[in-house]
């Protein structure tokens, strides 16, 4: 007996639940309500052909078997403000009384705000505002609050320039989860005058090696392209062995292999941030930035440089016989790792030896310490903020 071909309805339902997203997530993406979505998956509506293929579109964006994915990894905006009550509440759209809130900033701000990696420093002088900054792990904590306020990127982008935010920097990065790129064939190109650049510089770093103070030394082998003092450059990067090095995933079961960043301040920033929400097509943003500052070739001494052919490998990077790349979101709620980490490595083994000599000695140093420790209130915060769910947070 031949089986019934599945409906595109079945389809649409059954790839959403294969790819783990949830009907938030995808109405989100295809520009719908929730609701809505669930009235189309349980049949109660039936929907245009426009916003059919509207809604198969944006699920393939999200489908894990394509190579690549764009996400924000840093984003760093300074809001002409001194009330950073606002900004929170009304920009942020979270509840500050959850933030903790330290008497010391960075940048020079004399105060700040967090939430786990979500960071909104302060300063009454007006020259400086309120700055907001949210490095990787801020930003997929921050889309974690975006998806429950039913908001894109793009929708939080323009709230903030509708109160005259300036964009200081913004970081795009490019996951490449099956090794389209080769670094080490790149670093080679580079040396071999392969790429067709407006930047005269590159630099790379293998693991181990001397690093820029700002970045990380366990980035595996690592190229940059342009002037790390500038307003543009690239960071191209083997993610695979950062993850090994980080949380000991093996090489060969890591899910991003290699990462592209585009890393952009000030005026550039500003500039990605208009085109992005002009178009809201991230592809559209983030290749014209790449293609307009370089190439990888594939000399050929029978020709002038600039008419050397496209190198085949960074033609599949740039889009030749790949699907369509967008904007990704990865939500992850915020978790005190950081502070398990410090725990670990910093006090569990002194704890160990007290441990061991209360034993030894028929003491109980170590419990009664526990037992008279005193718990500050930013203490009591990071309990809280442990308890949460993330309705609460959000207003």
């Amino acid at each position: 007996m031949r089986l019934k071909q599945p409906t595109w309805i079945e389809e649409l339902k059954e790839k959403r639940l294969a790819y783990g997203l949830s009907q938030n997530k995808l109405a989100i993406a295809s520009g719908i309500a929730r609701q809505y979505l669930s009235d189309i998956e349980t049949g109660k509506v039936i929907p245009t052909a426009k916003v059919q293929d509207s809604l198969m579109e944006s699920l393939e964006r999200f489908n894990p078997d394509n190579p690549l994915e764009m996400l924000f990894d840093y984003v760093r905006i300074r809001f002409p403000t001194d009330n950073v009550t606002f900004i929170i509440h009304d920009i942020l759209r979270l509840n500050i009384d959850y933030m903790i809130h330290e008497d010391f900033g960075y940048y020079s701000y004399p105060e700040h705000y967090r939430f786990g990696d979500v960071m909104v420093l302060c300063s009454h002088d007006l020259t400086k505002g309120v700055l907001l900054e949210l490095k990787g792990k801020g930003c997929r904590q921050y889309e974690n609050f975006l998806l429950a306020q039913h908001r894109s990127w793009y929708d939080f982008f323009r709230d903030c320039l509708n109160v005259k935010a300036v964009f200081k920097r913004v970081d795009l990065a490019i996951n490449d989860k099956v090794g389209i790129l080769d670094i080490p064939d790149l670093v080679r190109k580079c040396k071999q005058e392969e790429c067709i650049s407006v930047f005269r510089s590159f630099k790379n770093y293998r693991s181990g090696e001397l690093v820029h103070r700002d970045e990380k030394p366990d980035m595996g082998n690592t190229l940059y392209i342009g002037s790390l003092k500038s307003e543009v450059y690239f960071c191209i990067y083997e993610k695979y062995y950062e993850q090994y090095v980080k949380n000991d995933i093996p090489l060969d079961e890591a899910d991003v292999k290699n990462r592209f960043e585009i890393r952009l301040k000030n005026e550039r920033a500003s500039k990605a941030i208009e085109d992005l929400l002009r178009y809201e097509n991230a592809e559209r943003t983030a290749f014209k930035i790449i293609n307009r500052y370089l190439r990888f070739a594939d000399k050929n001494d029978t020709k002038r440089r600039s008419d050397w052919q496209t190198n085949e490998r960074w033609e599949w990077f740039i889009g030749k016989n790949r699907g369509e790349l967008s904007l990704t979101t990865k939500p992850e709620p915020y978790s005190y790792e950081r502070t398990l980490n410090w725990l670990r490595h910093q006090v569990a083994p002194t704890l160990k030896v007290t441990s061991i000599l209360d034993v030894l000695n028929e003491t109980n140093v170590l419990p009664e310490m526990i037992k008279e420790a005193k718990l500050t209130e930013k203490h009591e915060k990071l309990i809280e903020q442990q308890n949460l769910s993330v309705e609460d947070v959000i207003v």
